[in-house]
């Protein structure tokens, strides 16, 4: 790939199904008074339409400067951060995230700079792994956390990693295509 080629593509995970079955889910179970933090903003799509259509505070993080760019764009309150790691202890009444779930073989990486909002590593889990490690740390109590994932991804091995950070799942929503089931899992602490 060359330097124009990859100016050309765009730097920003666009909206898509995912996206829509995400913000559908999420805003039928969000109030007006809640703290909802997504993380992995992308173009600001998700977290626009949860805080449009609930008047809660919506606040977006990112690791790409251009995803929080674009997010601000959008209307968006967007911190640039690595998943979870600068957000606060209980400070969150939801949290959801849409994660790179695509496994993909490190023979079949593709230079593209889109590839870190796509790719989900060998198993899919490339970035389901940390976020669900910390994500508990900022709920507050009774707070819940939504996470799309794709059955390619592994729906077992995910709440296997769940249980292993102290949190349960549970599916509240999916969308099957021809190869892939998507799935969002709502999260709760065992002791919510």
């Amino acid at each position: 790939m060359t330097p124009s080629d990859r100016r050309e593509m765009p730097a920003v995970y666009e909206p898509a199904e995912d996206s829509r079955l995400l913000a559908e889910t999420v805003e039928g179970r969000v109030d007006a008074d809640a703290l909802v933090l997504e993380v992995g903003v992308g173009s600001g799509y998700v977290a626009a339409r949860i805080g449009s259509r609930t008047g809660a505070r919506v606040i977006g993080t990112d690791l790409n400067p251009a995803a929080c760019a674009a997010a601000r764009a959008a209307g968006v309150e967007a911190v640039r951060a690595d998943l979870l790691e600068p957000v606060q202890a209980e400070i969150a009444d939801v949290v959801c995230c849409n994660p790179p779930y695509l496994p993909t073989p490190p023979e079949q990486a593709w230079d593209d700079p889109l590839e870190h909002a796509l790719s989900g590593g060998e198993d899919g889990r490339r970035v389901v792994r940390p976020f669900l490690r910390d994500v508990g740390r900022v709920l507050r109590p009774g707070g819940r956390a939504y996470l799309l994932v794709s059955s390619l991804t592994g729906l077992e091995a995910v709440a296997d990693i769940a249980a292993g950070a102290g949190l349960r799942t549970r599916e509240v929503a999916e969308e099957s295509f021809p190869f892939e089931r998507l799935v969002v899992l709502e999260i709760t602490r065992d002791n919510s």
